[in-house]
């Protein structure tokens, strides 16, 4: 019988029902893949693609590769496609990525813990001039890009690489990220507790290994022994840091959930005490929930800051011991303060066994194969045969005995690397920025650089530790929400009302036990033109106005918008 016309099922529209599909989680039985890239992921493994680059890509060059492995998938071998050349700040966002693709790639060298011989840098050195154009940078995730690879190339490159124990093995893409170590480990006199194990079980677990070959997004991982905190551990996906417990001895704390970007979150503490060999357990326990709860459905929902956002970290914590670990994991102390400003080990050092180490400075991370191949030698010319790269773009030599420090500090600095650098030169660091990468909007590291020159020529008595960090998108690859001033690439309009490059500017973002994102004075944009006067007239105010040992980021919380101006 038909519905009479008071009949509420006759009056209600007719409503489109649709099966709630969820965040795309696996442990609650969301599989389907919810986007393009869970697609590819789900169609071939990412470490699958090496065999396609050897045998085919390589034989029959650049055309022949399948977009999903150019954009996609070669990312698991530390491939990129890399910007072509020309192509302005203001195309970005609206070329499709065919057109934004040059037919060189960036190759990612991932060095975990930060570990090289003078053997194996060298080998780097030589792969950057051979097939590289000489480009090098080292990365704040320790490790060292090159750029202008062809595909042509890779074998051979691998080959060198593997011939030394080097790798590029899931150096990009959805998988385990190098792990970051603190590049004194094992040798400086105040350690705690030393990580190198725990980083290399892990490596022998999880790179390389298609159990967790196909995560979510991006697995970031940090481990240190070091009071100074010096592997960024707040703003990675797991990190332990050194502490004593006071009935179990040294140990890690364990936090979860950092990360930057657009949607920048401070890691959570656990509350957990982990012993040294447990630490490769808890990363095994932590990784396997972020692929199995982790959320696939929107990529940019897909980090674990987000799971641990909504979870908190007690839901956290409990689903980490009762589904992946099977037991409790002791409670323990939270780390200390440190007690230094600066972590990037720069400078003279002594070791636990009587040597010294020593960290310099290159500017904004860019070197060339020339000079890593001359630190090498230089390196080894005064005993040492192991260097470090840090997690502030910076690089140390380890073991120099106290009577050839001097002659080393004089072979690096003729090299332009500052072992006594200025603040400005210690303390800026710079993503790749428009000249390689697709995604930015600006130039950053020739900007960086000058910058450096210009603020030592203005300020040359300004000694306090400040870090400027420039970024050329909205990403955050350069951290710029925790320096102390953070310079986001954008276009801004000029006097003349011209679009041109320049940058937001977050004013007192911080690392540390007092972490926290800097402030965006409203309204404020800068021009590249304008930077240096502008973060001259900061820097003055800043020594007007702070309090006796006031650093840079507590006078910018306090500080009136005018000032900041």
């Amino acid at each position: 019988m038909a519905p009479s016309p008071q009949d509420p099922a006759a009056a209600a529209p007719r409503r489109k029902v649709s099966r709630h599909r969820g965040e795309g989680q696996w442990a609650v039985g969301h599989h389907t893949p919810l986007n393009g890239n869970e697609q590819f992921k789900k169609d071939d493994d990412g470490l699958n693609v090496r065999t396609r680059i050897e045998t085919i890509y390589s034989k029959r060059g650049f055309d022949s590769i399948d977009p999903n492995d150019l954009r996609g998938r070669m990312r698991w071998w530390g491939l990129y496609t890399q910007r072509k050349p020309g192509i302005d700040g203001g195309k970005t966002a609206v070329l499709e990525p065919e057109e934004l693709d040059d037919k060189y790639f960036m190759l990612r060298v991932r060095i975990d813990g930060g570990r090289l011989t003078t053997a194996q840098l060298r080998v780097i050195g030589e792969l950057s001039q051979e097939f590289a154009r000489g480009t090098a940078d080292i990365t704040d995730r320790q490790n060292i890009q090159l750029h202008w690879i062809r595909i042509e190339d890779v074998p051979e490159i691998w080959r060198r690489l593997e011939d030394v124990g080097l790798s590029t093995t899931e150096a990009c893409g959805d998988t385990p990220r190098v792990i970051l170590g603190s590049p004194v480990a094992g040798i400086a006199e105040d350690e705690i507790i030393d990580g190198t194990p725990a980083i290399e079980e892990i490596q022998r677990r999880v790179i390389g290994n298609k159990a967790f070959s196909n995560l979510p997004r991006k697995f970031k991982s940090a481990i240190s022994g070091s009071p100074l905190l010096d592997v960024a551990h707040e703003i990675n996906d797991i990190a332990l840091v050194g502490v004593e417990h006071p009935e179990h001895g040294p140990g890690f704390d364990l936090w979860v959930g950092g990360g930057l970007s657009t949607n920048p979150k401070i890691g959570v503490r656990l509350g957990a005490w982990v012993p040294l060999d447990e630490v490769a357990d808890v990363h095994e326990g932590v990784i396997s929930i972020f692929r199995d709860y982790g959320y696939r459905r929107l990529r940019n929902r897909a980090r674990l800051k987000f799971l641990v956002a909504d979870w908190g970290p007690e839901k956290f914590r409990q689903v980490l011991e009762d589904e992946y670990l099977g037991r409790k994991l002791l409670d323990g102390p939270a780390p200390e303060q440190p007690v230094e400003r600066w972590r990037d080990h720069v400078g003279v050092h002594r070791q636990r066994d009587g040597r010294f180490y020593v960290g310099f400075a290159p500017r904004v991370g860019r070197v060339d194969g020339v000079t890593l191949a001359k630190i090498a030698s230089v390196a080894e010319e005064h005993g040492s045969g192991r260097v470090r790269t840090t997690t502030e773009q910076k690089m140390i030599v380890l073991d120099v005995e106290g009577d050839r420090v001097d002659s080393l500090v004089a072979g690096l600095e003729a090299l332009d690397l500052r072992v006594s650098p200025s603040p400005f030169r210690r303390g800026t660091m710079a993503c790749t920025g428009i000249e390689f990468c697709k995604l930015a909007i600006v130039e950053t590291k020739a900007r960086g650089s000058a910058l450096i020159d210009e603020l030592e020529r203005r300020l040359p008595e300004f000694d306090e530790p400040i870090t400027i960090n420039l970024n050329g998108c909205p990403n955050a690859c350069a951290r710029i929400q925790v320096a102390d001033i953070g310079l986001k690439g954008q276009l801004v309009v000029d006097e003349n009302g011209n679009q041109v490059e320049g940058y937001q500017v977050h004013l007192g973002g911080a690392l540390g036990l007092e972490a926290g994102f800097g402030r965006k004075v409203r309204g404020l944009k800068v021009t590249s033109k304008e930077l240096p006067d502008y973060i001259e007239r900061v820097l003055r105010r800043f020594e007007a106005e702070r309090a006796d040992g006031e650093r840079f980021a507590a006078w910018a919380a306090r500080a009136d918008e005018e000032a900041l101006s």
